[in-house]
């Protein structure tokens, strides 16, 4: 079967392959919408509220923002949670001006067409990470209009995560007193709160809203997390006699059998599991890029990131292990699937196709010096 192949040889893109959720199959004999707000008990009784609001929680309670101060929903994916964030922003400060860096992902710009925000591209670092001269010189220009402000947790390409600290820094330096922090953790955002040492990125500090992807955890369907303040939310709620709920999200009709898959894994694998989880992608990522760098291979890994990023190999390795392109880079995103047996395996066909190495017997026994 050519899915399951593909499975076998798929580095480039941020998917945890190792699921199965076989156990709740008999689930996806009934339609499941979750139509109109998590917390309002509809007029239907097709859906999996329930499950979403435990869901909501538990990742309420990883993101240190109390039960009676924040909303949320399970989402279609990272995107809707970036332009949930983005709306929300524009309803609070509708002459607001949003401000994210060139390395953001494209859900952040496509946002701001729809939204009619205003939008300043932030330059980025060789890293992938913001340019803080450049945003407090545009932030100085625009000091009188309210700032809307996407930070990367965790870069699409290179995994970079933009300082939240230094940003707060030049807002206060600035003076600017109105603005919405919206933080796109799409992957990052199930690794870092595992990981010691790692920034503190939560609404412990003034950040509004918060888009996670169920990439890390793991789901056959695309979904997501999409926090945010209550107080927020009150702004923008509209009741909707025809469902019997209020209209606080993004898409109408929703998903109801992904908070459910959302649900399964965090009670099977729990918090250890996924801390587990979290530390293990970072150490292989780790060795990846040693692999690659004592061979003096061009490669680059961010600090608290399994985003491997390095110089382009051949179309055909490109084609096979389904890496993602950018410019005259590549990267492989380490995830739960990507062990490494499977990493010395690329490694290995890489080095013989660029003819860095002559032959298998030749790598294995560098590998094993190294």
């Amino acid at each position: 079967m050519q899915i399951e192949q593909r499975s076998q040889l798929h580095a480039g893109y941020p998917y945890n392959l190792s699921c199965d959720y076989s156990a709740i199959g008999k689930f996806f004999n009934f339609l499941l919408n979750n139509a109109g707000d998590p917390y309002i008990e509809p007029d239907f009784g097709l859906h999996s509220r329930k499950f979403e609001q435990e869901v909501l929680s538990f990742f309420a309670e990883l993101y240190k923002i109390p039960e009676n101060q924040f909303w949320g929903y399970v989402t279609a994916g990272g995107t809707e949670g970036n332009l949930y964030g983005m709306f929300l922003a524009r309803e609070i400060y509708p002459d607001g001006i949003l401000y994210s860096s060139q390395d953001s992902h494209y859900s952040i710009p496509k946002a701001a067409k729809l939204f009619r925000i205003q939008h300043n591209i932030v330059n980025s670092q060789i890293n992938g990470e913001m340019n803080y001269d450049h945003f407090e010189k545009l932030i100085s220009e625009n000091r009188n209009y309210p700032a809307i402000i996407n930070l990367n947790i965790g870069t699409t390409v290179k995994g970079a995560i933009d300082n939240l600290d230094k940003v707060l820094e030049i807002l206060e330096r600035n003076q600017i007193k109105d603005y919405y922090i919206h933080c796109d953790a799409a992957l990052s955002g199930l690794i870092l709160p595992f990981l010691d040492g790692a920034p503190q990125v939560n609404f412990q500090k003034p950040i509004d809203s918060i888009a996670i992807s169920a990439k890390f955890i793991g789901s056959p369907l695309p979904c997501g997390v999409v926090l945010t303040k209550k107080k927020w939310v009150e702004k923008v709620e509209t009741a909707i006699e025809y469902i019997g709920s209020s209209d606080t999200t993004i898409l109408g009709s929703r998903n109801g059998h992904t908070p459910l898959i959302l649900w399964y894994a965090i009670k099977t694998r729990g918090y250890d599991g996924l801390a587990k989880e979290a530390k293990t992608c970072i150490d292989n990522a780790q060795y990846l890029f040693q692999q690659l760098k004592i061979r003096e291979y061009p490669c680059m890994l961010n600090k608290f990131s399994n985003t491997v990023v390095f110089q382009k190999p051949s179309q055909r390795l490109i084609k096979k292990w389904q890496l993602a392109i950018y410019e005259n880079w590549v990267h492989i995103i380490v995830m739960q699937n990507i062990d490494r047996h499977k990493i010395d395996t690329f490694v290995n066909e890489l080095l013989l196709e660029e003819g860095l190495v002559d032959n298998v017997e030749n790598f294995q026994l560098q590998s094993a010096l190294h």
